[in-house]
């Protein structure tokens, strides 16, 4: 497979599990904003080298679970079952009004690069999150788990997350001038890519019986 594919399509599915408003796109934003874009920067710096370990482990993870389709048909199962909650959240419960997040003051470029890796690291869901995209695409021969693909891979991950951060910070004035009132149309958004991911994962596995 053309690891310039590969690449975009770390990229891609990176820029969507960062699209929603969250505590790492939402910190560096108002980073960048209090203390200027610099800091912004190195906050998603920080964030963007976990994203390549957490990515990495992701790909090695689904590697061994190819080996192993059984545990595949029961990861597939469960991964159905939570997109399918993850849906009917976004789409029918998720409150429109965002959650106010507590902002640690932290002042140096350097303090802001560690907080990024921080809080990085405490969010793990680019673990399962990957792990399930890498098998999907493999399984459907968009890449393989040779290491060359591998690393372009969880460069264009790390690539796409970096991008979406600072878009965040460079239209985070239009977005809070708006204070969010177009947060439902962003969790209709989500709920609706999670339906498609649940739609997808629904046939495959019909399509093994």
């Amino acid at each position: 497979m053309d690891i310039t594919i590969v690449f975009i399509l770390g990229l891609f599915l990176a820029l969507i599990g960062v699209v929603p408003p969250g505590l790492l796109n939402m910190t560096a934003a108002k980073i960048s904003l209090k203390e200027g874009h610099v800091r912004g920067i190195m906050f998603s710096i920080g964030v963007c080298v976990v994203v390549l370990v957490q990515t990495y482990a992701a790909a090695i993870f689904a590697r061994y679970l190819s080996m192993h389709p059984e545990v595949i048909d029961v990861l597939r199962r469960v991964a159905l079952v939570i997109f399918i909650l993850i849906t009917i959240y976004f789409l029918f419960i998720a409150k429109s009004k965002p959650k106010q997040q507590i902002e640690p003051k932290i002042k140096s470029k350097h303090s802001r690069f560690f907080q990024g890796v921080l809080m990085s690291a405490i969010n793990v869901f680019p673990i399962p999150y990957q792990a399930y995209m890498t098998i999907t695409l493999a399984s459907y021969g968009w890449m393989s788990f040779e290491q060359i693909s591998i690393m372009s891979y969880i460069f264009g991950a790390a690539t796409g997350t970096f991008v979406m951060l600072y878009m965040y910070i460079f239209f985070f004035d239009k977005i809070k001038s708006k204070a969010f009132t177009s947060q439902k149309n962003m969790n209709r958004i989500i709920g609706g890519i999670t339906g498609i991911i649940s739609i997808v994962t629904l046939i495959n596995i019909i399509r093994e019986f």
